[in-house]
């Protein structure tokens, strides 16, 4: 494939994913991230992986970077899906901790 045809595929896949993600009402935002926080451990592991079997320095860095954003996305979700979840926690309930 082209580097134009991949670049094509690539910004009509945003567009599609910023809609799809911008009709999402607030009250799934939580079961979804749940969800997509699995699915970045599955891409997490698959980074490693990669990392772990390819050959070559520019190969390695590549998958480096794969891990660190993997990573990134992984705890990034982690951390919102437990903002979301302390606005709906009573006041008595945060004392506790």
């Amino acid at each position: 494939m082209s580097l134009v045809a991949e670049l094509y595929i690539f910004v009509m896949a945003v567009l599609a994913g910023f809609q799809v993600i911008s009709k999402v009402p607030s009250i799934l935002h939580t079961p979804l991230m749940s969800a997509t926080n699995a699915i970045h451990g599955v891409i997490l592991v698959g980074a490693l992986i990669l990392a772990f079997s390819v050959r070559g320095g520019d190969a390695l860095l590549v998958a480096l970077v794969a891990v660190l954003f993997a990573t990134a996305n992984l705890v990034g979700g982690f951390v919102v899906t437990d903002r979301i979840l302390g606005m709906f926690r009573s006041d008595r309930e945060g004392e506790a901790r």
